[in-house]
């Protein structure tokens, strides 16, 4: 019986995701190295360190922006004299060549590792209805399935082999980036010729066009000029790096993701600190 969680990174899917952990009947223990009084969730106990974190959470969630980040995290843990830690569930897309020296060195330390990358982006956090990837222990996952609910709608078991939960999560980060490159250049060509944005779109919604940038980003975050899907350019970026680098590597054809990282690419130059949603704005330029 799982009696205590402790939450590692507080940042805008981890401090929302957090506070819906705290639905669940267990203990939940915070930790971020940034404005830790202003960033955890009200009712968690905040821990002073990430070692006294670790001595009082039997799983670890772990929500930071890349793989150099949860290595730090897990090498921290591992140093750690008093260890109560069992499992660890890391909610990161992190890419999978980083990935398998985290196993290893936790399988070492009797620590197993749970890859479980989300999608749904800050609203679905808040909302908790973030999809969940997860590869790893099965028996777990059923363990533990109620407190997930308590902040993702969708559950999905891909693998029993952590990593696998990595590779779905940038298929799909890799699909939302095609979406948003090659619905801008269209909806581009038919503001060059006189028609209405939001007519567009609802033809494509109700047509074979429609895609989750047609159905969500251009009506919510473009057409209203928000831009606020809450997911940066720089981390699609790096998401797009990590699909291309996997795809090379199991000898797949890589050309439309060549152009749309190139994309981003430009992206990140142009709007370091913007939302992936101002790709529009960039391809805009071009």
């Amino acid at each position: 019986m799982i009696n205590s969680y402790g939450f590692i990174g507080l940042g805008e899917m981890g401090k929302p995701i957090a506070t819906n952990l705290l639905k669940s009947s267990k203990k939940l223990t915070v930790y971020d190295i940034d404005d830790l009084e202003n960033k955890a969730p009200k009712g968690s106990f905040i821990a002073k360190s990430l070692e006294q974190l670790v001595s009082v959470s039997e799983i670890i969630f772990i929500s930071v922006p890349d793989g150099k980040a949860s290595s730090n995290v897990i090498n921290n843990i591992l140093n750690s004299n008093e260890k109560l830690v069992r499992h660890i569930i890391n909610l990161s897309t992190i890419g999978l060549q980083e990935t398998k020296p985290l196993i290893e060195a936790l399988n070492k330390a009797n620590i197993s590792y749970i890859d479980a990358p989300v999608s749904g982006g800050k609203s679905g956090a808040i909302n908790a209805t973030i999809t969940i990837m997860w590869s790893g222990s099965q028996k777990l996952l059923d363990e533990i399935r109620d407190d997930l609910d308590c902040f993702s709608k969708s559950i999905f078991f891909v693998g029993k082999e952590p990593g696998q939960g990595q590779i779905m999560k940038l298929i799909n980060n890799y699909l939302s980036a095609v979406a948003m490159s090659s619905t801008s250049e269209a909806i581009l060509l038919g503001l060059k010729n006189n028609l209405d944005m939001e007519t567009m779109l609802n033809v494509l919604n109700v047509s074979t066009g429609k895609n989750s940038a047609t159905l969500d980003k251009f009506p919510n975050r473009i057409l209203t000029e928000s831009y606020d899907a809450a997911f940066r350019m720089s981390l699609m970026n790096k998401d797009l790096e990590l699909y291309l680098s996997e795809a090379i590597s199991n000898g797949m054809p890589i050309k439309i993701a060549k152009v749309v990282k190139n994309y981003f690419q430009e992206g990140e130059k142009s709007l370091p600190l913007g939302d992936f949603t101002e790709i529009y704005k960039v391809i805009k330029k071009i």
